[in-house]
């Protein structure tokens, strides 16, 4: 008997939801635009904007072509073959590189710290793998190597150079 009561009382509230009887919206009077549509939301009172929260500061984008960084780093590394390149989480790794000794290879890891064109931007891994024979290698993480340093120098300077000339550019 309690069954069925809970089951009367569940079947009920299922029932009167709005969810299974949507209602019907007419496109004729409905804006196509969803910024329209939750402007008319919020006005009615269905719903709020996040920027009205925050204080209605603008998102800005910021796409890979005019970031000075990763355009300087990209054409810096391009003798290096490239593992991973990720605009949006801020990374560029290069596979193993090695010029005429087999037995020893480098990887670089280049991590963007912030877009803006300073030294402390940018975070540059350099590993260094070194085999005696095809099965035993050791790999060391490189602090405050010499490649990295002038890697980073490298990738500044010309950072510095696309900036300048974007904004020239952009004056014309």
């Amino acid at each position: 008997m309690i069954r069925i009561i809970i089951f009367s009382i569940l079947s009920l509230l299922i029932l009167s939801c709005n969810a299974i009887k949507p209602k019907k919206v007419d496109t004729r009077e409905t804006s196509i635009n969803a910024q329209e549509r939750a402007k008319k939301n919020i006005k009615e009172g269905r719903g709020m904007a996040l920027k009205d929260i925050v204080g209605g500061r603008g998102t800005t984008y910021e796409f890979s072509t005019s970031n000075p960084m990763w355009r300087a780093s990209l054409e810096i590394l391009d003798f290096l073959p490239f593992s991973t390149v990720d605009y949006s989480g801020g990374m560029i790794i290069t596979d193993w590189y090695s010029e005429n000794n087999t037995n020893d290879a480098i990887k670089i890891t280049v991590r963007f710290l912030a877009n803006e064109v300073r030294s402390d931007s940018l975070k540059i891994s350099v590993h260094k793998k070194e085999c005696k024979s095809n099965m035993n290698c050791r790999i060391n993480l490189l602090k405050n190597s010499a490649i990295g340093n002038e890697l980073r120098t490298s990738i500044i300077r010309k950072a510095a150079i696309l900036e300048r000339d974007s904004k020239n550019k952009n004056k014309k």
